[in-house]
């Protein structure tokens, strides 16, 4: 399966079996990020949650647990 970036625009193949693949098939809402933009945007949120000014509006257990 061809999918691009929302980011890049870079366009990779992912295989029909991946978990990944199927989500984007079936549920039109998602969107593919190639790895590198996740992991970019990842340390840019990493950073701003180091500030401490960083506020997550939508909460959930999981991501209180963490925190």
């Amino acid at each position: 399966m061809k999918v691009q970036c929302v980011m890049c625009e870079r366009i990779d193949i992912l295989s029909d079996d991946l978990p990944l693949a199927k989500k984007l098939r079936n549920r039109l809402i998602h969107t593919y990020m190639c790895p590198v933009c996740h992991d970019r945007i990842e340390e840019k949120t990493n950073a701003r949650l180091a500030t401490g000014k960083f506020i997550f509006y939508k909460t959930s257990k999981l991501i209180d647990n963490e925190f």
